[in-house]
């Protein structure tokens, strides 16, 4: 049909953007080599001197290595059954520190 009811993606198959239920081990080693690659970048930075308030946050983060299973690929959500949510839920999560625990689940 054409105009305004046309079939789209959308309206003949549900969502358009599709997310699966859980990180698959591509995605999984993929976010542990971007973890070890701002790792990277901190250490660096720290070894050449610099002094700022940013460089200090962020030597207080943990490591890759020091990161359970459950911090990497999770963040708290309160509204989910046991308060966590995976991390590929979130929007724009490869660009985002999620390292942060404040609440300390």
């Amino acid at each position: 049909m054409f105009g305004a009811f046309r079939a789209s993606s959308v309206s003949a198959s549900g969502l358009l953007w599709k997310v699966p239920w859980r990180l698959s081990t591509t995605r999984k080693a993929g976010q542990r080599q971007r973890l070890k690659d701002v790792d990277q970048v901190i250490e660096t930075v720290r070894q050449s001197g610099v002094q700022c308030e940013s460089l200090t946050r962020a030597l207080a983060l943990p490591k890759e290595h020091e990161m359970p299973a459950r911090d990497k690929y999770t963040v708290f959500n309160r509204r989910s059954k046991g308060y966590r949510k995976g991390i590929h839920k979130v929007p724009k999560w490869t660009r985002l520190t999620l390292r942060e625990n404040p609440l300390g689940f």
